[in-house]
C-alpha cells in the first residue's frame, strides 16, 4: 500500500486576506499550503520544503516576485511557477515569463487561476467556485 500525500503549494503574497482566501480555496481542493509574505521567507521555506507549485505576487515587500522566480529557477528548475497577482499589465506578464514562470493569472479570476493549477499538478481535482 502506497501512501500518497497531497500536493503542496508555496503562496506568496503579502496579503493577508488573499492568502487566507487562496489557503481556504486550495483546501477544499485537496491541496496543501504553505505561505510566505515576503520574498526571504519565500526562498528560505523553498530550499528547506519540497513543493509541486510555487504560486507567487508580483508585488512583494523586500523584493519583486519576478526576481523571487528568477532565484527559484537558479536552484529548482522543474517546479511550476504561476504568478497570481494584481500587476496585471502585459508588461508584467511578459517580465515573469521571462524571469521562468509557467502561467501568469491576473487577480481576481480565480477560476483561470483553479485551471492552471489543476494544469500543472494534473492529479488534483480542482473545486471551482
Amino acid at each position: 500500500m502506497s501512501f500518497n500525500p497531497r500536493p503542496r503549494l508555496l503562496c506568496v503574497d503579502c496579503n493577508a486576506d488573499s492568502v487566507e482566501m487562496l489557503s481556504a480555496l486550495l483546501s477544499l481542493s485537496q491541496i496543501e499550503s504553505e505561505s510566505a509574505e515576503t520574498a526571504a521567507q519565500a526562498l528560505s521555506k523553498a530550499k528547506a520544503e519540497s513543493f509541486d507549485l510555487y504560486l507567487l505576487e508580483a508585488w512583494l515587500p523586500d523584493f519583486d516576485g519576478f526576481e523571487l522566480c528568477r532565484q527559484l529557477r537558479t536552484s529548482d528548475p522543474h517546479t511550476p511557477i504561476v504568478f497570481f497577482s494584481a500587476a496585471a499589465y502585459d508588461a508584467d506578464k511578459r517580465r515573469a515569463i521571462q524571469a521562468g514562470a509557467n502561467e501568469y493569472v491576473a487577480k481576481p479570476d480565480i477560476t483561470g487561476l483553479l485551471e492552471m493549477i489543476s494544469k500543472h499538478i494534473p492529479e488534483v481535482e480542482v473545486v471551482t467556485v
